[in-house]
C-alpha cells in the first residue's frame, strides 16, 4: 500500500471552550476519490481549514507527501501540491475565464502579475489555458467577465483554477452548493473527468454526488471521526443512518 499523500494526525482545534475538531486522524492515498461527510456543525470546514493552513491546530500534525506542513502557510502548501475550492467561490469577477486561468498558471510558474506577457511568449501556457477551458466546458464563455457566467460555470471555473496549480491533492468544498439542478450534471461530469493521479477529497452534503463519486467515505460527527469505509459500508452503518443519512437513504 502506498504512503498517504495527505494525512491528519490527532488534529485538535479549540475555540475557547468549544472543541471543533477532537483528535482527528485520517489519511488520503495518492489518486484517491474520498468524501468527507457529516451533519452541520460536525467540524468538516474546521478540519479542511487545518489541512490547508487557514487555521493552526491546537494540537496534532498535518503531513503532505511525506513532509510535515503543520506550521506552513496556505501558499506554501499550494506550492507543495495542496489546492482547494471553497463553499462560496473565490473568483475575480472582472477577469474572463481565460484571464483567470492564465493568471493561475503564471502564479504557479512564478510570473505573477506579468501573466499575459508570459502567456504570449510561451505557447505551452496558451495551450494549457485552452486545455482547461475545453476540459471544463468554458470555451464559449472564455472572453466573458466571470461575473456574467451562470453560477454552475463559475463553480467549474473554480475547479479549473485549482487544477491549474497542478495539485497532488485537491480539496473540493461543496462544489455543487447553490448550483441549479440543470447545471449539476456539468459538475458531476467535471468531477468524473478529473486527472486520476490527483487525490480528491470531496466535502459535500449532496449524498447522490457523494455516493456516485467516492470510493471511500469518512464521516465526522461532533468534531470526531465516527467511521470510514467504502460507500456500501457507510450506507449500511446504523450509526451513520442515525446521525446523518436517515433510514431511507441509499437502501
Amino acid at each position: 500500500m502506498s504512503d498517504p499523500v495527505l494525512e491528519a494526525r490527532g488534529l485538535v482545534r479549540r475555540f475557547g471552550a468549544l472543541t471543533a475538531t477532537d483528535h482527528v486522524s485520517f489519511a488520503i492515498a495518492p489518486g484517491a476519490r474520498q468524501a468527507l461527510i457529516g451533519p452541520n456543525g460536525a467540524g468538516k470546514t474546521t478540519l479542511i481549514n487545518l489541512l490547508t493552513g487557514v487555521l493552526k491546530p491546537t494540537a496534532g500534525e498535518v503531513w503532505l507527501a511525506g513532509r510535515e506542513v503543520t506550521h506552513l502557510k496556505s501558499s506554501a502548501r499550494v506550492r507543495l501540491g495542496l489546492s482547494r475550492t471553497f463553499q462560496i467561490n473565490q473568483l475575480f469577477p472582472d477577469l474572463t475565464p481565460a484571464e483567470s486561468i492564465g493568471l493561475a498558471i503564471s502564479e504557479r510558474n512564478g510570473s505573477g502579475a506579468d501573466f499575459w506577457r508570459a502567456a504570449g511568449s510561451r505557447p505551452a501556457i496558451v495551450a494549457e489555458i485552452a486545455d482547461l477551458l475545453m476540459r471544463f466546458g468554458l470555451e464559449a464563455e472564455m472572453d466573458l467577465p466571470t461575473r456574467k457566467l451562470p453560477y454552475g460555470k463559475q463553480r467549474l471555473l473554480e475547479i479549473a483554477l485549482a487544477l491549474a496549480t497542478r495539485p497532488r491533492v485537491l480539496l473540493l468544498d461543496e462544489p455543487a452548493a447553490g448550483v441549479p439542478e440543470e447545471e449539476r450534471r456539468d459538475i458531476l461530469a467535471a468531477l468524473a473527468a478529473l486527472p486520476p493521479d490527483v487525490a480528491i477529497l470531496l466535502i459535500e452534503h449532496d449524498m447522490d454526488l457523494v455516493f456516485n463519486f467516492a470510493d471511500r467515505i469518512s464521516v465526522m460527527v461532533a468534531g470526531r471521526l465516527l467511521t470510514e469505509g467504502p460507500p456500501e459500508a457507510i450506507a449500511a452503518d446504523e450509526r451513520v443512518r442515525a446521525v446523518y443519512l436517515g433510514e431511507d437513504a441509499h437502501g
